[in-house]
C-alpha cells in the first residue's frame, strides 16, 4: 500500500511551514520551477512547468490520512497532479502515491510591478533549501528557477509572506547574493 506524499519545491521545503511529517529530499526530473502570478493573488509565487532538460530538488512530506483538505487550503492557487514514480528520485524506503501542485498555465502571468516576488517568501524557500540541501542545494534552486527579472518587493522590515521566518545573518547574505547573482 502507498502513502500520500506531496513534493514540495518552494515554501514547503521550510519545515518551520507546516506540520506535515516523515519528511524526504527528493529530485524531480523534467520539471523546472518559474515565478508566475495569477488573479487570485497580488504577488507572485512558485510553480512548477515541464522542462525535459531540468531536474529539481524538493522535499516529499506525508499527508496523514490522505487528509489533503488543509494542504489543499493553503494552496488555493494550485491545482494538484500525480507525479509520476519514474520521474521522481528519493531515499525513502516505502512506496508513495506523490503530488505536485502547479497553477493553471493559461491563467497565470509573469510577475510585474503590480505583482512583485515577496522578498520574506524567498527567504523562506531558501532558508528551506539551505536547511535540506545546504548551500549548493539552495544554489541549484536559483539556478533551475525561471523569472529572476521579476521586481522583488524588499518586504523584510514589514513582511508579508504570512509563514514568514527569521533569517540569520548569514542566511540572509547568501539570499542576497543569489539574487545579485541571478538578476
Amino acid at each position: 500500500m502507498t502513502s500520500p506524499h506531496f513534493f514540495g519545491y518552494g515554501s514547503l521545503v521550510n519545515a518551520a511551514t507546516h506540520i506535515y511529517p516523515d519528511t524526504v529530499p527528493a529530485t524531480l526530473t523534467g520539471w523546472r520551477r518559474m515565478w508566475r502570478h495569477t488573479a487570485i493573488r497580488d504577488v507572485a509565487f512558485l510553480t512548477v512547468v515541464p522542462d525535459p532538460d531540468c531536474q529539481i530538488d524538493g522535499l516529499l512530506a506525508k499527508v496523514p490520512n490522505n487528509d489533503w483538505a488543509a494542504l489543499d487550503a493553503r494552496e488555493y492557487c494550485y491545482f494538484r497532479s500525480a507525479v509520476p514514480a519514474a520521474d521522481l528520485s528519493h531515499n525513502a524506503d516505502r512506496p508513495m502515491d506523490v503530488q505536485i501542485y502547479q497553477t493553471n498555465t493559461d491563467k497565470d502571468a509573469p510577475p510585474s510591478v503590480k505583482h512583485p516576488i515577496l522578498l520574506s517568501y524567498l527567504d523562506v524557500v531558501v532558508q528551506g533549501y539551505l536547511q535540506v540541501f545546504g548551500e549548493d542545494g539552495a544554489k541549484r534552486f536559483f539556478d533551475t528557477t525561471s523569472g529572476w527579472t521579476a521586481p522583488i518587493l524588499d518586504d523584510r522590515a514589514a513582511p508579508q509572506y504570512p509563514r514568514h521566518q527569521t533569517l540569520s545573518t548569514a542566511e540572509r547574505r547568501f539570499v542576497d547574493a543569489q539574487l545579485a547573482a541571478h538578476v
